[in-house]
């Protein structure tokens, strides 16, 4: 029986299917983790695969490759700490045609896997899709390690009280939780009453290690964490980086009695609100164009406010570098916004051009002339104008190999104010889940605040005109987006009741909302459903994002009715 303790516990950043990339990451981890002496190394949730591996997970040979590398893993531990890690694990109690296989957590010692554990509660809401791809485990046992009893509970098994306290009955002296659990909005306060909860009824201290990094519309923020059995803070770990730090737990210590708590653990500060947001939505960028292999970004910068946003974001993610901004102007695009989106580039730092379209969107209203005798008048013009931009930017997209960054907002894309194979081109989204009066707030904020990490200048990068001026998309005279819907603290307070919260018209109603307004923006939402379902993926940092965390069908002639 030991009475000392030390878990080294890796947040850390997999890339999904690396098995070898995931393999030296562990690896070197684990090195670590034997210069600060550690007795056990622990790894997030699924880290071998990456999480979440969604169908993929299914294939076999998906899963001979992850069992290929936990044996690497397991050699690692002859003349090293022992590893505690996420893995899929295939059990030959199902059939042969039909094996069961198990959201798992592994305990690699001496060379061999030593035990063996299965995710009990398997979350199949908003993101979370398990119970298609998993079998649910046994409720578990703990752990012998060291003559330490280690309970395991996966992730969703410590929000709920029953895999705990199945845990504590039997006889667990610390609790090892492993996470995948992407961001939102004050994600961090919800962990921690979660984490609070379980402490409070088990009376065991409890660690919460999760993943960091970008996955396709997922973000992970990390916020791993540690709490003694009396629910006082013994460690917490830097959101939204890699870290890998020592927890060191004693038996008895002030309590003189057996149980176990934190005698030696790190504590950074923990960071919420917007600029969590803002650091979120640029990691998801960073991270998608870095893991799918783009050299940088394109994109267009309109001079407008959504452009500007995403171009600092691109910034702050890859370095002036590996951003490059082009102008498209037409006609109807002022010299204001000429000058205003000349001024973001220079203040970014970026390679800026402009290309006047005239020329081809004259060239295709020519083209079109035989088959449209009434001219190409109003919104089809329109939409040339944004289709020919979207051409020309993915034009350079192919020829330099830069991914195109799509700018429109949660406002625009709810309402279908978007134009399809047009300003909606591209292959991500950083702004895709921010409602308009959410990109304001994160410009005025990124103009007075660097985050941490981010790669972009001190100061202010966003032109003050290009946040105070009316927002318009200039694809018609004298137009704005207020000619056509109501100011955007309404707009977004309605889309935000209908989408994120459910809410009926009456509901929304008696917020003051009035109901013609309600029933109008409800239609628009409903109809462009078939525009977002072919909508560039986006980051994720709501509770409802569109993509992942809200399904809806596009063929839908339902509309909410009042109460009479």
């Amino acid at each position: 029986m030991t009475d000392r303790l030390k878990l080294a516990l890796a947040q850390l950043n997999p890339v999904m299917g690396d098995f070898a990339g995931n393999v030296a990451l562990a690896s070197e981890a684990h090195k670590k983790a034997h210069e600060l002496t550690a007795d056990l190394l622990v790894l997030p949730e699924l880290f071998i695969t990456g999480y979440p591996p969604e169908d993929m997970v299914l294939r076999r040979s998906f899963q001979r490759a992850s069992e290929k590398a936990v044996d690497q893993l397991a050699k690692l531990t002859v003349d090293g700490p022992a590893i505690l890690v996420g893995a899929p694990y295939v059990e030959a109690s199902g059939t042969e045609e039909d094996p069961r296989l198990y959201n798992a957590v592994l305990l690699l010692e001496d060379g061999e896997l030593k035990a063996v554990r299965y995710k009990v509660d398997l979350p199949n809401y908003g993101v979370f899709d398990e119970k298609r791809v998993f079998d649910a485990g046994p409720l578990p046992g703990p752990i012998n390690f060291k003559g330490v009893r280690l309970g395991v509970p996966i992730c969703e098994d410590i929000w709920t009280a029953e895999v705990p306290e199945c845990l504590e009955e039997t006889g667990a002296e610390i609790l090892i939780s492993i996470h995948g659990s992407p961001y939102r909005f004050e994600k961090h306060e919800v962990r921690m009453n979660v984490v609070v909860a379980r402490v409070a009824e088990t009376k065991l201290p409890l660690v919460y290690l999760n993943q960091v990094g970008g996955q396709d519309e997922l973000v992970f923020d990390g916020d791993t964490m540690v709490l003694n059995g009396d629910c006082t803070l013994g460690a917490q770990f830097p959101r939204f980086r890699e870290h890998v730090g020592l927890v060191e737990f004693e038996r008895g210590g002030k309590a003189g009695d057996d149980s176990w708590r934190v005698c030696s653990g790190e504590i950074f500060p923990v960071d919420e609100g917007a600029v969590s947001a803002y650091i979120a939505s640029v990691l998801g960028l960073r991270d998608y164009v870095n893991k799918n292999g783009f050299k940088g970004v394109v994109l267009g910068l309109s001079g407008g406010i959504d452009s500007a946003l995403c171009a600092a974001m691109a910034v702050d993610a890859l370095g002036a570098d590996r951003v490059r901004c082009l102008m498209l102007p037409y006609h109807y695009t002022a010299q204001e916004s000429l000058d205003d989106a000349e001024q973001c580039a220079k203040l970014l730092g970026v390679s800026y051009q402009s290309l006047p379209i005239k020329q081809g969107v004259e060239a295709v209203e020519s083209i079109l002339a035989p088959a449209m005798p009434d001219g190409t008048g109003g919104v089809t013009e329109e939409n040339i104008q944004s289709r020919l931009r979207g051409v020309l930017l993915m034009a350079l997209s192919n020829k330099t190999g830069d991914m195109l960054v799509t700018t429109g907002n949660k406002s625009e894309v709810s309402v279908g104010y978007a134009t399809l194979y047009g300003d909606m081109n591209g292959g991500f989204n950083p702004i895709k889940d921010l409602y308009k009066t959410k990109v304001y707030e994160f410009s005025r904020l990124r103009n007075e605040v660097l985050p941490e990490g981010c790669l972009g200048p001190e100061g202010m990068v966003i032109p003050e005109n290009i946040i105070t001026k009316a927002p318009t998309a200039e694809l018609r005279e004298n137009q704005t987006d207020q000619d056509s819907l109501p100011p955007y603290d309404v707009l977004d307070d309605i889309l935000e009741c209908l989408v994120e919260k459910e809410m009926s018209v009456h509901e929304i109603a008696e917020r003051g909302h009035e109901r013609d307004v309600i029933k109008r923006i409800e239609h628009l939402l409903y109809l462009a459903e078939y525009k977002r379902r072919q909508a560039a993926p986006g980051v994720k940092i709501s509770s409802k994002n569109f993509g992942r965390g809200r399904r809806y069908p596009i063929t839908n002639k339902f509309r909410d009715e009042f109460e009479s």
